[in-house]
């Protein structure tokens, strides 16, 4: 049994279906959306020790078909970056977005496609999971990295039996095995774990649908034209992240029309946890700025 997640349940109807999340911090907050990465739902969040002094309030989304919220079969990025707007529109009272966006690992291909569709007054982009497919990152990567991107692209029954096959005990147990030890160290606290298979039980929802429908779209070309984001962009790798991008953003970076990009040299793929308060200390400032 998970510990209970802290945090207000909110949930919308939208185009016939149910969108359900949680929202963390003040009431009075300064409205964020979080984009969750790999196979997580709604219990996942970061920072909250800070949100009331920050006077933050963080929304999240269980994707649909994860958690609570209703499938969609014919989910696409552009689809879900819908979802994300009508869920915010419908929860947040000032009227959603535009509103700063944070984008996680996996979810940062969401957080673009929000960004595209006029939803994010800036967009904030933490250890984002490169393109793989991209010619410029695809050349990059090793061939076990490479592997299953081709193998969608050329035997798609096979990679989603592979994909379907998995649990949250599998996908959890990937990570830790697949994570730099001062990140394993992290990932292991009891209070992190325990959120963390509570986020993993609500992205593996409705026999892991949500999760095989989000990796075929991450595997693939986003067939998103970044050049057209228009609000401002910060992208935040550790220096001793081996897993999201094979140089840390920076040909993630030049593909925006202006992008800042930081690098903390002594952080790992889990930076959005333990450097959580310079993560939202650039997002408040860079709203000031806007």
């Amino acid at each position: 049994m998970h510990q209970r997640v802290n945090g207000k349940l909110q949930t919308v109807t939208w185009s016939g279906r149910q969108l359900v999340g949680r929202s963390f911090g003040p009431s009075g907050g300064e409205p964020v959306l979080f984009v969750a990465g790999a196979a997580t739902g709604k219990a996942m969040c970061f920072g909250e020790s800070v949100l009331d002094e920050k006077r933050i309030r963080i929304f999240t989304m269980d994707r649909p078909g994860m958690g609570q919220s209703t499938l969609d079969a014919q989910r696409t990025l552009t689809s879900t970056a819908a979802d994300y707007r009508a869920f915010m529109s419908g929860v947040v009272p000032s009227g959603g977005l535009p509103a700063p966006v944070i984008a996680h690992s996996q979810g940062a291909m969401f957080g673009i496609a929000i960004a595209l569709s006029g939803g994010a007054s800036s967009l904030t982009l933490v250890s984002p999971a490169d393109e793989v497919m991209h010619p410029v990152i695809h050349h990059m990567l090793p061939p076990e990295a490479v592997y299953f991107p081709d193998l969608v692209r050329s035997d798609p029954n096979k990679a989603r039996q592979i994909l379907g096959s998995f649990t949250p005990e599998a996908m959890e147990e990937m990570v830790l095995a697949g994570a730099r030890q001062q990140d394993r160290d992290f990932y292991k606290d009891p209070n992190f774990l325990s959120r963390y298979r509570a986020a993993l039980d609500e992205g593996f929802a409705s026999d892991g649908a949500a999760y095989v429908q989000d990796t075929f779209l991450a595997m693939q070309r986003w067939g998103l034209d970044l050049t057209e984001v228009k609000c401002s962009v910060n992208i935040f790798f550790g220096g001793k992240d081996e897993s999201h991008s094979p140089d840390l953003g920076q040909t993630l970076a030049t593909r925006f029309p202006a992008a800042r990009r930081t690098v903390i040299s002594d952080a790992g793929g889990a930076l959005l946890w333990t450097h959580a308060r310079l993560i939202l200390e650039q997002v408040l400032a860079r709203e000031t700025r806007s």
